[in-house]
């Protein structure tokens, strides 16, 4: 029996039919995320697997939703899929093979029937999304947008009962992640139209919109990005207070996540410049050895 069945088995996903629908939502996931399957499967307790998959799985379905095609059409499939996903909680019924893993997953931990609607109800914000004027926009769009749908994953490997202390560790965290992933996402982001970066803050540092489209290398763009990576890097260390406010046995995956982030700001720091053409990536040994790490870790906590 594979190490997936196993997971499959613990977090009592019996029937063979939601079998198929997990695993076929753990291979979608795969081409998609293959480092978070991975590093799920590795780091968490077996009975915690399915579950994660199931909201990731999840989170990356309404992210295509939003993400795919003109605006209208956009947000009438959003509006759809949050009619669907709120009737499917309400009943405990569905015929979608998209949904009966996060139902399932639902029953085994109760939490997510608030964070799921939660994060529908503010999908919103990334449909309306034109960019920041301020910082203070930016922080409004973390607490709107990015917390939400964190924590739809994140409220899985939390503590139970009261995670008041813990969501709000997690919003430092995601700020960090967040501000990370515009950065690193800048030319991507410019080139569908998005700028990220708050307005206010291209004119603290003398550069324009056009500078940054036109990816010119400017000492000016350089300490910009430079100084952005420095917020990420002081919230990313603050965010680190989360690692104890989770069960032992989720320290490994939440520790991994971190020293992700740690290295992708790292590897963007590493060249800056780069950053108006692509995204950076971490170095492939510094980040199976932080796997490595982790797994170790994992396994003396299983015992």
């Amino acid at each position: 029996m594979s190490r997936w069945e196993r997971a499959l088995d613990a977090a009592g996903v019996h029937d063979p039919g939601l079998r198929a629908d997990y695993d076929r939502q753990r291979r979608q996931l795969t081409r998609y995320r293959r480092e978070v399957t991975v590093a799920a499967g590795l780091l968490l307790p077996a009975r915690t697997v399915p579950h994660v998959i199931a909201a990731a799985a999840f989170m990356h379905r309404t992210d295509t939703l939003l993400d795919s095609g003109p605006l209208a059409e956009r947000r009438t499939a959003s509006t759809r899929w949050q009619h669907r996903v709120t009737e499917a909680l309400a009943t405990g019924r569905t015929d979608d093979p998209e949904l009966r893993p996060l139902l399932h997953s639902a029953d085994a931990h109760p939490v997510l029937r608030d964070r799921v609607p939660d994060f529908l109800a503010a999908t919103d914000a990334d449909l309306d999304f034109t960019g920041f004027a301020t910082e203070e926009e930016y922080q409004a769009y973390v607490d709107g947008y990015s917390l939400p749908g964190f924590m739809v994953i994140a409220a899985l490997l939390g503590p139970d009962g009261d995670q008041s202390a813990y969501r709000a560790a997690c919003r430092t965290y995601i700020d960090a992640g967040q501000r990370l992933d515009f950065v690193n996402d800048l030319a991507e982001d410019l080139a569908d139209g998005r700028l990220t970066i708050p307005e206010e803050t291209l004119g603290e540092h003398g550069v324009t919109r056009d500078d940054l489209e036109q990816a010119r290398d400017l000492p000016a763009v350089r300490a910009l990005l430079g100084d952005l990576l420095d917020r990420v890097d002081r919230t990313l260390a603050e965010g680190r207070a989360v690692v104890d406010l989770v069960p032992a046995a989720h320290r490994p995956m939440v520790r991994c996540l971190i020293g992700v982030d740690e290295l992708t700001s790292a590897a963007a720091r590493a060249d800056r410049g780069a950053l108006l053409r692509r995204s950076a990536s971490p170095a492939k040994g510094a980040a199976l050895r932080l796997l490595g790490r982790e797994y170790l870790r994992a396994r003396r906590v299983r015992g």
